[in-house]
């Protein structure tokens, strides 16, 4: 459809879309937006949806928070949080995780507050990164107790008790 037989406010609606659109959004993104220009140019729902693999439902939902909100309509909302670790943080935490034969998770937790002031939420974060040094969490260390001298055995000798 010509742009020049579109009202004013929607072709600059449109316009906005294609300057998004060229600028490279996040797939999701880029998704909405296309959906929305070509309804905003008319369209139909059924050819919009086979092409982007979307439902009329949401073609419609975010057509609304378009005219709505604008781009922020259809940006996404959540971005993820940012690491506590930088990458070089990261690495050199693996360096170390490296170089120790064994290293408990409370001695990670200890490491990662003492060197970074960085405390996680969840354990799972500290098991990313005894996985990613390649220390397997599971696994105990493999230390036998020194034999005893005087049994030639391995276990603690019980106290008889008698005085």
């Amino acid at each position: 459809m010509n742009n020049c037989l579109l009202e004013p406010e929607k072709t600059e609606r449109i316009i906005t879309l294609t300057k998004f659109i060229q600028s490279n959004p996040e797939v999701r993104e880029l998704k909405r937006a296309l959906a929305v220009r070509m309804a905003l140019e008319g369209e139909p729902y059924a050819k919009i949806s086979n092409l982007l693999g979307m439902k009329k439902s949401s073609i419609t939902t975010w057509k609304q928070k378009f005219e709505a909100q604008g781009l922020e309509g259809i940006k996404l909302g959540y971005q993820g949080s940012s690491s506590y670790l930088t990458s070089e943080q990261r690495k050199e935490t693996i360096t170390w995780l490296q170089s120790n034969k064994y290293c408990t998770l409370k001695e990670l937790v200890n490491y990662l507050d003492k060197q970074y002031g960085v405390v996680y939420q969840s354990l799972q974060s500290y098991y990313a990164l005894l996985s990613a040094a390649h220390i397997n969490r599971k696994k105990s260390p493999k230390v036998h107790p020194k034999p005893n001298p005087e049994t030639g055995t391995r276990k603690k000798q019980k106290n008889s008790g008698t005085s």
